[in-house]
């Protein structure tokens, strides 16, 4: 018996597929596209906005990092080397990478073979970002164009650069209960940058019975995380999977976890946008339907166009709950998505009695279903105008 088949967990990690530096998702293989030269490096992007190429021997370092900024620019030379590192984009890499076989070996050995491949990526900023998608477009059958339509509402300015001889700040459970009742964002932001335990700290705020205080708390923690997030998308990214995590294991204490999992997802859809569709089969849980509804409405706000992409037709069902608090939700997020597929449902709500909460910025708004419904109602019949 090989030794690794006593733990089936450590040999299930010996070899994963390629991830995203940024926001963690498992990456396509590289390829050469058509469009290539001799001796560039294939090429691949993210769903989050980055690119990145591979470098199956792992010594060409600096031309593939230059490969990779050129290709993010639309092949455009004179752009790229016009751009700053940090400024104008971030940079990540990931090591012990086959490109043969297409997986991370942390062994960085595969039958008898040495593993020494690199993926290199490359993750420009918003305004850059629209400019390079413009200048690829159709270059790769309209992937990069869609690409960068993930960055039209992101609105999150870069964080300047901590300066590395500061004195750093330790942060401690008493301290960021502190900032976090003071809704000191901003020193919430410097105290993340120099202790990453700040948003642990954060989140053990959220097991709190009051509700109005566990919506605050994520509400803070959403804008500090989406100023956090442009210069350590990896370690936001992170915290999303544990919140994911937390909300499938039913022996977690997950208070608060979908509220955050939405406020992050609002607030930074250009990055994080892909993680919507892993909310839709918690509305399967009773318990947390509503939060599901509500996190879902909240992305949708400036992103219908990720909730209409997902198979969102299930939740209509929801209109008939017998919980005012479901129905005021459904009604927030079809009204936002515009879901034509329900309006005369939703125009026959309009003197539904039953009334709700719901948190909008970390406050509460008192409301009536049958005010959704007309609400909703207008928003689906509108047409030509941004969604609000």
């Amino acid at each position: 018996m090989h030794a690794y088949d006593e733990y089936p967990m450590r040999n299930m990690q010996i070899k994963t597929p390629p991830w995203c530096p940024f926001c963690l998702q498992v990456v396509a293989k590289a390829v050469m596209s058509p469009e290539r030269k001799l001796g560039e490096f294939p090429v691949g992007h993210c769903a989050c906005g980055a690119v990145y190429v591979s470098d199956p021997t792992g010594f060409n370092i600096g031309a593939a990092l230059v490969d990779c900024l050129v290709y993010a620019c639309g092949d455009n030379w004179d752009m790229a080397w016009d751009l700053l590192p940090g400024e104008d984009y971030l940079t990540g890499r990931l090591e012990k990478y086959d490109e043969q076989t297409h997986q991370v070996v942390e062994t960085r050995n595969l039958d008898g073979r040495l593993i020494r491949g690199v993926l290199y990526f490359v993750r420009l900023h918003k305004e850059l970002s629209e400019v390079a998608g413009k200048l690829g477009k159709d270059r790769d059958g309209g992937d990069r164009t869609r690409t960068a339509s993930l960055f039209e509402t992101a609105a999150v300015p870069l964080e300047p650069e901590r300066d590395p001889k500061r004195t750093r700040q330790k942060a401690s459970k008493e301290s960021v209960r502190i900032l976090v009742e003071q809704g000191d964002i901003d020193a919430l932001v410097d105290l993340c940058f120099d202790d990453k335990r700040t948003v642990r700290f954060i989140q053990r705020l959220l097991y709190d019975p009051a509700e109005n205080k566990r919506w605050t708390v994520a509400h803070i923690m959403g804008k500090v995380l989406a100023r956090v997030s442009t210069r350590m998308p990896g370690m936001v990214s992170d915290l999303l999977h544990r919140l994911f995590e937390a909300c499938a294991d039913s022996a977690s204490a997950n208070w608060g976890a979908i509220e955050v999992i939405g406020e992050i997802i609002g607030r930074r859809s250009d990055i994080y946008g892909a993680f919507a569709r892993h909310l839709l089969p918690f509305v399967g849980a009773h318990r947390m339907q509503f939060q599901v509804l509500w996190a879902l409405g909240t992305i949708a706000r400036q992103r219908p166009d990720l909730i209409r992409s997902m198979p969102f037709y299930d939740l209509f069902g929801l209109l008939d709950s017998e919980e005012a608090l479901v129905r005021g939700h459904a009604l927030r997020l079809f009204g936002r998505i515009r879901a034509r597929e329900v309006l005369a449902q939703i125009e026959n709500m309009q003197n539904d009695p039953g009334q709700l909460i719901i948190y909008e910025e970390g406050v509460p708004v008192s409301t009536s279903v049958g005010r959704l419904a007309t609400e909703a109602a207008a928003l689906i019949g509108t047409q030509g105008e941004k969604i609000s």
